[in-house]
């Protein structure tokens, strides 16, 4: 591709970027503190008939959701009509909540029937310790355990010393994890430092404040919700892909994290 048409995208990027953040870091931002719940005039789902606005959120989720076939760290098709993405730190409490409580059910009512794919990204805002538990879930997930080990992790809330080097090589032992000495290597390789630094710089470009947050094709959902806020944003968004000549998807082989 010529150097004039590379420069001349990356500025269009850029432009879209500049206009999306103001919109989705309000819709995103709420209190650091993992301890404390969300306050109660919080925006969940950014529900909107603006047009402008939508054609953000559209351009947003152009911009974020990756649909790599074989992604270890996405759940479901790469070809779902709807994609969630997951801003989270092991370290934060309501992250671990929606995995335990809202997760199963969004996978047996929309991700076993292929219409959702649930990408994650490992976005650490708790220091070292989260940053060392994020690059175990990628090293697990490159034994094809990462569902297992994150959700192991997400148990119950571990913080410190729970999540030390051989603390986490015996969860991912717990977890299926079947070469240990790969496992130990991969979390302190460059790799998982570069995936890290990667989903990061995607939160914080995007204006992601804190933890957790989502994007639903593109709209924001700012902490862990009730489960009934995000199935009608995937209700509305699947409604939405539906309108616009898109259709569901049957499950199939096309799955990712199965």
């Amino acid at each position: 591709m010529p150097a004039r048409t590379t420069t001349r995208r990356l500025a269009a990027i850029g432009a879209v970027v500049a206009l999306i953040v103001s919109l989705v870091a309000t819709a995103l931002a709420f209190t650091q503190d993992d301890d404390s719940a969300p306050a109660a005039d919080a925006p969940a789902g950014q529900r909107t008939t603006d047009p402008e606005r939508q054609r953000l959120y559209d351009q947003l989720a152009k911009a974020t959701s990756r649909r790599e076939g074989g992604d270890k760290l996405a759940l479901g098709r790469h070809d779902a009509p709807v994609v969630l993405v997951e801003y989270a730190d092991y370290q934060c409490s309501y992250c671990g909540r929606f995995t335990r409580e809202t997760q199963p059910k969004l996978i047996e009512k929309y991700v076993d029937r292929g219409v959702l794919r649930i990408e994650f990204r490992n976005f650490t805002v708790f220091g070292a310790d989260s940053e060392r538990a994020a690059r175990a879930s990628w090293a697990a997930a490159q034994q094809g355990r990462f569902r297992p080990f994150h959700d192991t992790l997400f148990a119950k809330l571990r913080k410190g010393d729970a999540l030390a080097e051989d603390k986490l090589i015996d969860l991912a032992e717990e977890s299926g994890v079947r070469d240990l000495d790969r496992f130990a290597e991969d979390m302190e390789g460059s790799d998982a430092k570069a995936a890290l630094k990667r989903d990061a710089e995607e939160g914080y470009r995007i204006g992601v404040q804190s933890t957790p947050s989502f994007l639903i094709n593109g709209r924001p959902v700012a902490g862990a919700q009730p489960t009934e806020v995000f199935e009608q944003v995937i209700d509305e968004a699947l409604a939405a892909t539906k309108a616009s000549g898109g259709a569901e998807r049957p499950a199939g082989p096309k799955a990712d994290g199965k």
